[in-house]
């Protein structure tokens, strides 16, 4: 047997699978062309939730702070998620994994001490701040 009869031989389950599968995502994408309605009523393409009518644009300005949390809730997340897998294998770590566990939690509290010094945790407008200001100088 020559080594394309081989090649072919080994292959024609991959092909026979690629086929199918470029059949079956055809299938899907035109069944509903042919199935479907043909109608367009004036509501068909508004949105509909819980049975309340959309009023506005569903676009809308989120402010920075939610963001800077969103970030926060991850970092700290990913904190969490570390330390599990370190308290899962300390035993093998022994005392070296639990300084290196040590580094990382002192580092990541450096970082949240630093944000909030900075103020990236206060979620206050620039009126709230003033008249907090003004409270305290009194």
């Amino acid at each position: 047997m020559s080594y394309g009869a081989s090649l072919i031989t080994h292959l024609w389950p991959l092909v026979l699978f690629l086929v199918l599968v470029i059949g079956l995502i055809s299938l899907m994408l035109a069944g509903p062309y042919f199935l479907g309605s043909r109608r367009n009523a004036r509501a068909t393409g508004e949105p509909y939730e819980c049975g309340i009518v959309p009023v506005g644009s569903a676009q809308y300005h989120v402010p920075i702070p939610f963001y800077l949390f969103a970030i926060f809730f991850v970092i700290f997340d990913l904190e969490a998620v570390f330390l599990f897998a370190w308290a899962v294998a300390v035993r093998e770590t022994g005392w070296a994994g639990f300084i290196e566990a040590l580094v990382f939690i002192v580092i990541l509290l450096v970082a949240l001490l630093y944000l909030w010094r900075l103020g990236a945790l206060d979620w206050r407008t620039f009126r709230q701040k003033r008249d907090r200001a003004s409270v305290l100088l009194r």
